[in-house]
């Protein structure tokens, strides 16, 4: 992730690859190999540009997490460490 900007109820991200999932209470956005979880209320896209990687969220938020992009592994090899 490049940057990440909150101003009242405007949230922007840049640098972002993919936005996995967006609801009224929870937003999950792809930044490269990072992903950047946004929770609160009334949470909208009001502009996505993803050739440009940006996009920028409206809403009441209570959290903002980020971290590694994981990976899932078949069952097998999650069993069999």
């Amino acid at each position: 992730m490049k940057l990440l900007h909150l101003e009242g109820d405007m949230l922007s991200l840049q640098g972002v690859t993919k936005v996995v999932s967006s609801s009224q209470t929870q937003a999950v956005v792809q930044c490269g190999e990072s992903m950047v979880v946004l929770s609160g209320n009334n949470i909208e896209v009001k502009k996505l540009h993803l050739e440009e990687g940006e996009v920028c969220f409206q809403g009441n938020f209570t959290n903002i997490k980020l971290g590694e992009k994981h990976e899932k592994q078949p069952l097998l090899k999650r069993i069999f460490k």
